[in-house]
């Protein structure tokens, strides 16, 4: 796969696959590029689209950073009060800049824009901060960052938040426990190992995590720049999604004027293999908007 620098110290790893208009998806929090798996991106490729991956940096084959992260009690502590951690090695500004220098390196002027989870945040601030730069934005089980709306269950942090880090011999038991702790109805642990073992295989970094998740952390609310978002919007959102809670979809889908919001009873924080023909064709009704 290609590799791109797209700040001094950071390279970007990506792929590319189709052509026409091109479609650019942004994984979540510890996620890579191929957590975008074939046969949900496929589709996009047969409709006629580009569709462009990416491994953010510190995950995948990216460039992992080296600073050291607030605690996880830090982290707790100021979302609890609603307010961002003092300090951070970087933001979701960043990674969205980071996302707009990889169109720059490609050639390309603009993308429809795809975001999951950490990805959603990205993917509303390059809308944000490069408005020319996103042709359709799609937000995806994420939040605005205001610390009231689409916070994690109280549930969450009994379950999880205290786990050991894990090392390379249990980490596929490690990362499957916590998916099927935040999934829905429909997820499916013995699939989801053979796609935790390919992540492991290709890239084994657990405290790059914690940067990512300071970096969330650290983000600012992004409520009132949202009103001037103008790229036609589509917000997805699962009923059941323990991590970041139906809220906020809501709030998102009310923060961008004239977004369409689309919530499934049967989704928690994941892409249920029954609802992925449904939310493509959402997505791509939504390219079309543009």
């Amino acid at each position: 796969m290609p590799n791109i620098t797209v700040q001094a110290d950071i390279d970007i790893e990506y792929d590319i696959r189709g052509d026409g208009e091109p479609i650019l998806f942004v994984m979540g929090l510890g996620g890579q590029l191929i957590d975008w798996v074939d046969e949900f991106v496929d589709p996009f490729v047969d409709a006629g689209h580009q569709v462009i991956r990416f491994d953010n940096r510190d995950s995948g084959l990216s460039t992992m950073t080296d600073w050291r992260p607030p605690g996880m009690l830090k982290m707790l502590w100021a979302g609890l009060r609603r307010k961002p951690v003092a300090w951070s090695g970087y933001t979701v500004d960043d990674m969205a800049d980071d996302a707009a220098n990889l169109l720059d390196e490609l050639g390309l002027e603009s993308a429809h824009v795809v975001g999951a989870s950490m990805g959603g945040m990205i993917a509303q601030t390059m809308a944000i901060r490069h408005p020319s730069r996103v042709r359709s934005l799609c937000s995806i089980m994420s939040n605005t960052g205001d610390r009231k709306n689409g916070m994690f269950s109280p549930s969450l942090i009994r379950r999880l938040a205290f786990r050991r880090p894990p090392n390379r011999a249990r980490a596929v038991e490690y990362v499957v426990d916590v998916m099927e702790a935040i999934s829905g109805p429909h997820f499916d642990r013995a699939s989801y190992e053979v796609r935790a073992k390919a992540d492991i295989e290709r890239s084994f970094a657990p405290k790059a995590v914690m940067r990512q998740s300071a970096a969330i952390a650290a983000s600012v609310d992004r409520t009132e720049a949202l009103g001037r978002v103008c790229a036609p919007t589509l917000v997805i959102h699962g009923l059941v999604d323990p991590l970041v809670r139906p809220s906020g979809g809501t709030a998102t889908a009310r923060a961008i004027p004239g977004s369409r919001l689309l919530m499934f009873p049967d989704m928690g924080h994941d892409l249920p293999a029954p609802r992925a023909d449904e939310i493509r064709d959402e997505i791509l009704a939504n390219v079309r908007r543009a």
